[in-house]
């Protein structure tokens, strides 16, 4: 049986919040740090206040078929208020999935979102543009939001621009009622926005970039409805080092995209033209001319890319590491000695499918170039995940 306490002992149970804040945060264990606010009703309120992140079950972290078919749980306004009043301290909140969850659900970010970073909002389908408007009142600091599939429009983004001036990184892919117009409202009110995706955002010709910040290192475009003026517009602002403009929907940018290398973007470091099938060499040229920083270019389906484009690759691309070129019906076994005979870093080459290359030229180019490794694998997407750049290097 425990001695009771002398007079003037202490336990643990004296020390104030702070200190037993102190300790919840050096338990590296998640069992422990569960375990922690079973002790007293004390104990679990310090339990709460340290609690920085919450995903719901029925959130997915990584957007595909399966997560996209997978049951959700019916998380309504009462719920979100409950968690939001426990939890006062969030600095990441994902309520992907919520597809029921209301506007007015969001009502309470007004109150205890203050601290609130990062936001992802994926498939909530019942947000509208007041549920985002709510959102900028209530998370001032927030940094990052996802907005995968929601029924944003140039409103909500006209609201975010205005109100959450710290945003760096913003997911808008799918969100087919977005325009220039709110791309401008947020390039231009958040000067600090560092990477966005617009990917199948087929309104978007890119022209809201226009005079963007250099601080846009990252864009995400694929299969959007691009313009030459959109894309001077995109490398106006001189910082970015990925961009992704896969699937280019405009069958008239052939010599257009020479726009890429023309000085604005010589610090690119990651590019993809995957599928852009009219891609010409004129362009090519350009780019591999003007962005001499490229570690890793996808040119799979670029029917059009022919000897003079792979040979300019090999001249001028000293840094490239990675090279996509599968199903480019236009590498030959010459474009592929070009490939072979520069490109001095390359350490990987993506190739397969490729009908005009002989047997021969790749035995070649293995016995000359056993420094590169050549996979059959078509990789549908590169480069870093769009909210976790590290651009240091």
């Amino acid at each position: 049986m425990e001695e009771p306490l002398m007079d003037g002992a202490t336990s643990i149970m004296h020390l104030p919040d702070d200190c037993l804040s102190f300790i919840f945060n050096y338990l590296d264990c998640r069992s422990d740090r569960e375990s922690f606010g079973l002790t007293c009703h004390r104990w679990l309120n310090i339990q709460n206040l340290n609690r920085r992140s919450l995903q719901f079950p029925c959130s997915f972290s990584i957007i595909g078929p399966s997560s996209l078919s997978q049951s959700s749980i019916d998380i309504n306004s009462f719920h979100l208020y409950k968690i939001l009043t426990r939890f006062q301290h969030l600095e990441y909140l994902s309520l992907s999935g919520c597809i029921e969850l209301p506007d007015s659900g969001l009502t309470y970010l007004k109150y205890y979102g203050s601290r609130l970073q990062t936001l992802c909002l994926d498939c909530c389908f019942g947000i509208t543009d007041y549920g985002l408007s709510l959102v900028g009142i209530g998370c001032p600091s927030l940094t990052v939001i996802s907005l995968y599939r929601c029924n944003t429009t140039d409103a909500a983004l006209e609201a975010l621009a205005s109100t959450c001036l710290a945003l760096k990184h913003v997911n808008l892919a799918y969100c087919p009622r977005i325009s220039d117009s709110g791309l401008r409202a947020l390039s231009q009110g958040c000067c600090q926005l560092s990477a966005i995706k617009i990917s199948n955002c087929r309104a978007v010709s890119g022209v809201g970039f226009r005079g963007c910040s250099s601080t846009l290192v990252y864009l995400d475009a694929e299969f959007c409805n691009l313009e030459l003026e959109g894309i001077m517009g995109i490398v106006s602002g001189g910082g970015l080092k990925f961009l992704n403009i896969a699937g280019l929907s405009s069958l008239s940018l052939k010599d257009e995209l020479a726009a890429i290398g023309n000085g604005f973007a010589a610090g690119l470091k990651i590019l993809s033209l995957r599928m852009c099938r009219t891609v010409s060499d004129a362009s090519i040229v350009a780019i591999a001319k003007g962005c001499p920083l490229l570690t890793e270019w996808n040119l799979a389906l670029c029917h059009e890319v022919r000897f003079s484009g792979w040979a300019s690759i090999g001249l001028n691309c000293h840094n490239l590491e990675k090279l996509h070129v599968n199903r480019c019906r236009n590498l030959c076994d010459r474009g592929l000695q070009a490939l072979r005979d520069g490109c001095e870093r390359l350490s990987v080459l993506y190739m397969n499918r490729n009908s005009r290359i002989s047997d021969i030229a790749v035995e070649l180019f293995k016995l000359y170039r056993g420094d590169v490794e050549i996979k059959g694998e078509e990789v549908m997407s590169i480069g870093p995940h769009w909210d976790r750049l590290d651009y240091d290097e």
